[in-house]
């Protein structure tokens, strides 16, 4: 299908979802409202990208016929405008077609994000902690909304694991390229001798799943409650709140610890699961297309080192888009969009390419 015919039917796309959003009915159904909320941001985005193209097209039209004229000094004005204005027009067209790119339909979903500490002992967990920290200051300069679900801290002040759920615009969109492993390579606190040392941990970033895409039939699951650990409130080693659910059909274990109660941290473990069941889901089907990508972007492959963050040179890079940017303090501290920037780019050209 051409650019045009493309626009023309998220054109046509657009205007239906303007109807629906003024339809009353629509508006006493939350999520009906929501999904449409979604698709009404990215059409928008179309219709203003399509608006400022028309223009631009038009005003080059008459520069156009004004570097024609029999004046010398008209001439001269318009070649110098048709010279700066020319290339912001390829430029639009090009950001015209990559949001006809038809989107995924998870971008939009918020987050459960899983982070784990991986080889390098008491060094890895401090490093998960490290990533806890950017992945959660990213999302406060976002705006989105972090909520700690389960945490489980290491030996010396770092995390074992963390899970926890990012709410906010694209936030799958732009965190699903965090999946998988990510290395430091720094010297340890206490390393007397100066060495380098390399530690590991991995992240799983997991569409929140809607109850549309997973049902749990309770005759699959089998509920354990017991006494939580660790710091925290009252409730934290005096009752039996914390609760671990096995559904029997997969072998998937979840469990939280961190509400109040024993039934917020079912319901938030169930959020948890349903997510790593649409996750298992998603990449059973993309296996069953049998599609070979060769992009290094979005694999799924978490075994895979993906990043790699080095002290020594001050350096975080990028191996599945060989991007490095010199700044990990910055990095660290949740200054993660020129990555995710990059990522974008690459999993967009990809898209467009095929």
């Amino acid at each position: 299908m051409s650019t045009e015919a493309r626009l023309a039917a998220a054109l046509a796309r657009a205007a239906e979802v303007d109807r629906d959003l003024a339809d009353p009915a629509v508006g006493r159904d939350p999520k009906k409202l929501t999904v449409l909320g979604r698709e009404h941001v990215r059409l928008e985005r179309i219709r203003q990208a399509a608006c400022r193209r028309d223009k631009l097209t038009s005003e080059i039209e008459q520069l156009r016929e004004l570097a024609r004229d029999a004046d010398p000094g008209l001439v001269e004005l318009a070649r110098a405008d048709l010279a700066r204005l020319e290339p912001e027009l390829a430029t639009l067209e090009h950001e015209l077609e990559e949001l006809l790119v038809p989107p995924d339909p998870l971008d939009d979903r918020d987050v459960i994000m899983e982070i784990r500490a991986g080889t390098g002992g008491d060094e890895a967990a401090l490093f998960a902690a490290d990533l806890f920290r950017m992945y959660t200051r990213f999302a406060e300069r976002r705006g989105w909304r972090v909520e700690i679900i389960d945490l489980h801290e290491g030996n010396v002040g770092g995390l074992k694991e963390a899970t926890m759920s990012v709410r906010g615009e694209r936030a799958y969109g732009l965190l699903r390229h965090e999946s998988g492993v990510h290395r430091v390579q720094r010297v340890p606190e206490t390393e007397a001798q100066g060495r380098i040392h390399t530690s590991a941990a991995t992240v799983a970033v997991l569409p929140e799943a809607e109850d549309i895409d997973v049902k749990i039939d309770d005759k699959d699951l089998k509920i354990d409650v017991f006494r939580s650990s660790g710091p925290g409130g009252q409730s934290v080693n005096t009752t039996d709140s914390a609760v671990r659910i096995t559904h029997l059909p997969t072998g998937l274990v979840v469990q939280c610890q961190d509400q109040k109660s024993q039934l917020q941290n079912k319901l938030r473990a169930l959020e948890v699961l349903r997510a790593r069941l649409l996750d298992r889901m998603v990449a059973e089907q993309e296996a069953a297309r049998a599609r070979e990508r060769r992009s290094m972007v979005g694999t799924g492959d978490r075994s895979a080192k993906i990043r790699t963050y080095n002290f020594p040179q001050n350096r975080v890079t990028d191996h599945r888009i060989g991007y490095t940017v010199h700044a990990l303090a910055d990095v660290l501290e949740g200054e993660l969009t020129e990555l995710t920037d990059q990522l974008q780019l690459a999993h967009r050209a990809e898209q467009v390419a095929t």
